[in-house]
């Protein structure tokens, strides 16, 4: 989910009474065993045969509508500060080549090295023009704290596969922008990557070196699912009238896949708009929770079926960042609030610069089990870990620990998946440049934190 969207959410979150949380999810123990970050100030240089305008990032990053060239004239503020009292990370756009930041899907690359997909850029649609989308070969070093930079690959589409207009339509490479596509889930089954997107949503399969070779339309129920970034979609006539079915910035983003290699389970962000009896109301249990539908694709076939699967928010307002299966029926799945940095910095009187006016609380890690849903088609919720109460008696963190314990307190926690049969890998989406969870004035870095969770990754 983009930053843009998050002013909109906040406005709209509601608390949901207690009763309604899941009953008897037990929490499970997580145990720091590594700890590593990729600093923010680490870019790539765009490849050859790509536009002169890739060149410089973050042109279109201020006031709507206009163009700054002008290197480091926008500051990156925090995109959760108060309007009244702006805290700067200390970054400025725009800037030099394209930052390597927003990791939002992950996956391994084999040797201890992991793939990880880079979302749109900055924010939206609307600024990303410039920003190119990647996926990124990392390793990280347990030991030493450092990650290691492997390989950078450019999505592109000389092929022409992608059905609409994108903003390098004219070029040979066609390389594609954040204004194209919003990157937020990798799966690699074969020789095949397979990417959720949040805008259309869409599907869209690529090979290897990054080349487009199919993209393809979301259905739910038998039915379209658009998103108002869908390009079908255009402003309605008459106001208040619903043209899509899906939130802006609650497409895609996670997307696991079977163990199998057969299906692809996209996992969209926010509930779909339903009509029933003649009204129309966002997908809800009966007792007003928000549902998320986690829907099917078969791979072979190139096309979703009818089968599907909800996830049940713990409060409405909170939104998932990855989803990735542990064994053919059971996965995990990030589930969030939309704050970021230590309670302990929380403002205690008006926003100012120096303080967390909305502090991250809840930062979980859910283990599902597909095959106990229940009637309504609602997988259950096996167990969970709490990221912001992670163990580090071996004191492995690099910083963000305080008396044997660790938190992870970044808004938005995007990436997760299994190690072995006792270890999970979790890294941040640090929506360059304008989060601070981890320090108050100084832009996040891409973080990787190695979890020892047995007793997570065992419960039934």
């Amino acid at each position: 989910m983009k930053w843009a969207a998050w002013i909109v959410v906040l406005a709209g979150v509601s608390i949901v009474p207690a009763a309604w949380a899941q009953s008897a999810v037990p929490e499970f123990p997580a145990e720091l065993r590594g700890h590593a970050l990729l600093p923010a100030t680490t870019v790539a240089t765009p490849p050859r045969g790509a536009p002169p305008s890739l060149a410089i990032s973050g042109k279109y990053t201020g006031k709507p509508g206009e163009r700054v060239e002008t290197l480091g004239l926008l500051p990156g503020n925090s995109f959760l500060s108060d309007k009244a009292a702006p805290r700067p990370t200390g970054h400025m756009l725009p800037m030099r080549s394209q930052p390597v930041q927003g990791f939002s899907g992950i996956k391994p690359a084999g040797g201890g090295a992991y793939w990880v997909i880079a979302d749109n850029g900055f924010g939206s649609k609307v600024n990303s023009a410039d920003a190119m989308l990647a996926m990124h070969r990392v390793r990280p070093d347990w030991k030493s704290g450092a990650v290691k930079l492997e390989r950078t690959v450019f999505l592109s589409d000389p092929n022409r596969k992608v059905p609409f207009l994108i903003v390098n339509e004219g070029s040979k490479e066609r390389f594609l922008t954040g204004a194209d596509f919003d990157t937020e889930s990798i799966q690699i089954v074969g020789n095949t990557v397979w990417i959720g997107d949040e805008f259309g949503p869409f599907v869209v399969s690529a090979d290897m070196s990054g080349r487009v070779t199919g993209v393809f339309n979301t259905l739910a129920d038998g039915k379209p699912v658009r998103s108002p970034d869908h390009p079908s979609v255009s402003m309605p006539a008459v106001p208040g009238a619903v043209s899509f079915e899906a939130r802006r910035s609650r497409g895609y983003e996670g997307m696991a896949a079977s163990k199998d290699g057969r299906f692809l389970y996209p996992l969209l962000e926010g509930p779909l708009w339903q009509v029933n009896d003649g009204k129309g109301g966002w997908e809800t249990t009966k007792d007003g929770r928000e549902v998320l539908r986690i829907l099917e694709f078969d791979i072979a076939a190139r096309a979703f079926t009818n089968r599907s699967w909800k996830y049940v928010l713990e409060a409405n307002g909170n939104n998932i960042g990855d989803f990735n299966m542990i064994d053919a029926d059971t996965a995990l799945i990030i589930e969030r609030d939309n704050g970021e940095g230590d309670p302990a910095d929380a403002c205690t009187g008006a926003p100012q610069p120096n303080c967390q006016n909305v502090p991250a609380k809840f930062k979980r890690i859910y283990k599902i089990d597909l095959s106990q849903a229940d009637a309504d088609g609602v997988v259950k919720k096996v167990g969970y870990i709490d990221l912001m109460n992670i163990a580090d008696p071996q004191g492995r963190a690099h910083r963000g620990a305080k008396n044997g314990r660790f938190t992870f307190p970044f808004v938005t926690i995007e990436d997760v998946d299994v190690v072995d049969g006792e270890h999970i890998i979790v890294a941040n989406d640090n929506n360059y440049p304008y989060s601070m969870g981890r320090a108050l004035g100084k832009q996040d870095d891409n973080e990787f934190i190695l979890l020892h969770v047995p007793e997570l990754l065992k419960a039934r």
